[in-house]
């Protein structure tokens, strides 16, 4: 299985473009999949210069309705004529920043019939599914870190991101997990899922390397992905400082994708 990062926040090559979010290829022996799409048409242009075709993409997730992950969704509507998209039927939701601004998706998508969308799991063939875990405890609590959502009278209140699914797929034996954000908890998804490798962002970011207190809940979240075992890669919301962080404790079982990078799962 080999796994391309179409966009991220940073590039791992001069010639690929980066922005605020995330965009992965994932090519198994069975289906071509987009999970994510960034927030603009730059994942399709990247992936042009990896010889990668959107168009002959088979299946489309989208993590969450954050605009950083399905603002491309519009281009890959445009390139791809026949790949369902499947979202949580949350996913168009009023989601809003820690200052208020409105980070939702365009209603344009909304409008479009190629979503299917989906409860809190869904499986898709014998070796792909989609999972919220909604319906289970969350055992460690990082917060909403300002994030929220409209109510059901309109009024703001903590988003408690019942929209973010997971892509699971089996393969070789082996569970692979697809997390856009992580913004339920990595610590719970791995918990949850107990995947053997789990790529995705860890949404450290906002957790301040400079605060005692945000210390320590780093190193704590560091020391329990040592003992869940498995291998990580980590992008997007996770932080680079964070990440040099976590690095420096977990070594090869933790590696940073950029724009450009291809692995083999």
């Amino acid at each position: 299985m080999r796994v391309c990062v179409l966009v991220e926040n940073t590039a791992g090559a001069p010639e690929m473009l980066s922005e605020h979010g995330l965009s992965l290829y994932i090519e198994t022996g069975e289906h071509r999949i987009l999970f994510d799409a960034g927030q603009s048409g730059a994942f399709a242009e990247n992936a042009e210069k990896l010889g990668i075709s959107i168009a002959d993409v088979d299946i489309a997730v989208l993590s969450h309705g954050h605009y950083d992950h399905g603002g491309g969704m519009l281009r890959f509507i445009e390139l791809n004529r026949v790949a369902r998209i499947y979202a949580n039927r949350r996913v168009f939701g009023g989601y809003y920043n820690a200052v208020g601004e409105y980070i939702g998706l365009v209603p344009e998508l909304e409008a479009s019939e190629r979503f299917t969308l989906c409860g809190d799991g869904l499986v898709l063939d014998r070796a792909l599914r989609l999972c919220t875990c909604n319906g289970l405890k969350r055992r460690y609590e990082f917060g909403s870190f300002g994030l929220s959502e409209a109510g059901k009278n309109g009024e703001r209140v903590s988003d408690k991101f019942l929209h973010e699914q997971y892509l699971v797929l089996q393969t070789g034996g082996r569970r692979i997990v697809f997390s856009g954000c992580s913004h339920k908890g990595v610590l719970n998804i791995v918990n949850w899922l107990r995947p053997d490798v789990l790529i995705g962002g860890f949404h450290f970011m906002k957790l301040d390397c400079a605060s005692e207190r945000d210390m320590e809940e780093l190193c704590a979240a560091t020391r329990e992905l040592k003992r869940l075992g498995g291998k990580y890669y980590t992008c997007h919301c996770t932080g680079e400082e964070q990440y040099e962080l976590l690095h420096r404790e977990m070594g090869d079982r933790l590696g940073y994708i950029r724009a450009g990078d291809c692995i083999e799962i």
